[in-house]
């Protein structure tokens, strides 16, 4: 790859202030030289010497070059199986309390946002089949979303190395997964079909509220990205996209209460969780 002088603070500030308000993440000193490998990839990629022409491209999205950068500049680490526990409150107590509150025949909506490259929202569909015996008597729709475009399709395709399938036991693994190469395996297509994929950025209330709302919503480890404003505006949005008495759970090291008053803390046996206040209108 082509080296870049490293970027002035000016170019920092622009490229810092341009991603803060397109997705909430926030870029502080300490990541300059992790933003410069970035933007020198974008450059080198679309033939660019000059960082002010690229910016321009980039302000103008000269053919999607947003939806590029920001994808350059997501992180998508994570494994199926992750954080089980809230997996086994979700089928021990979250789903039972979302049962005696919903009219009969009512799908239930689960959303994995972000879905990375699909391991958490397929882990959702496994773990219900496997520890769930009501699966079969109810309508579940799964719905998984990022932001990064390139991880939504990769989600679509479904392959796995072994890293990605390390808490699954060989049984799971020989039940679910198609064998497609050198530690390489690929879902099986039915499980593949019951995840439904779409892009989503949870800082703009109008991409969230296309989603519709849902009963329990992942959102793990997301929220550590953006600073105090960015958070608080996220929450409103996944507050209103949960119903009435729906759960959101949020990654080990975040907590809700620090974010929003707008939702309640339940502490079950498996996950504290947050909820949203049954007959509580936000404002």
């Amino acid at each position: 790859m082509t080296e870049f002088p490293p970027v002035s603070e000016e170019e920092f500030r622009k490229i810092s202030e341009f991603l803060y308000r397109r997705t909430g993440m926030v870029f502080g000193e300490t990541k300059r030289y992790y933003v410069h490998r970035r933007i020198a990839e974008r450059m080198a990629a679309l033939g660019y010497e000059d960082f002010s022409a690229y910016f321009h491209r980039l302000r103008a999205d000269s053919k999607g070059e947003i939806e590029q950068f920001i994808n350059a500049f997501t992180v998508n680490e994570t494994y199926f199986y992750r954080e089980d526990h809230q997996l086994r409150c979700l089928t021990n107590d979250m789903l039972a309390e979302r049962m005696r509150a919903k009219p009969p025949g009512a799908p239930y909506r689960l959303w994995s946002v972000p879905c990375s490259t699909g391991e958490e929202p397929y882990s959702l569909a496994l773990w219900l089949l496997e520890n769930w015996p009501e699966v079969d008597t109810h309508e579940i729709e799964i719905v998984g979303s990022d932001i990064d475009t390139d991880c939504i399709e990769a989600a679509r395709a479904g392959f796995y190395g072994a890293r990605a399938l390390m808490r699954l036991t060989p049984s799971l693994v020989e039940k679910y997964f198609e064998p497609a190469g050198p530690d390489q395996w690929r879902l099986v297509s039915d499980l593949r079909d019951s995840v439904q994929f779409s892009p989503v950025n949870i800082v703009d209330a109008g991409s969230v509220r296309a989603h519709g709302t849902f009963d329990v919503i992942f959102c793990r480890n997301v929220l550590i990205y953006f600073d105090d404003a960015a958070r608080r505006l996220a929450a409103e949005n996944l507050y209103e996209s949960l119903a009435p008495g729906g759960f959101i759970c949020l990654g080990h090291t975040e907590s809700m209460s620090r974010v929003s008053p707008l939702f309640e803390v339940r502490r079950f046996a498996d996950a504290i969780v947050y909820q949203r206040p049954r007959g509580k209108a936000h404002g």
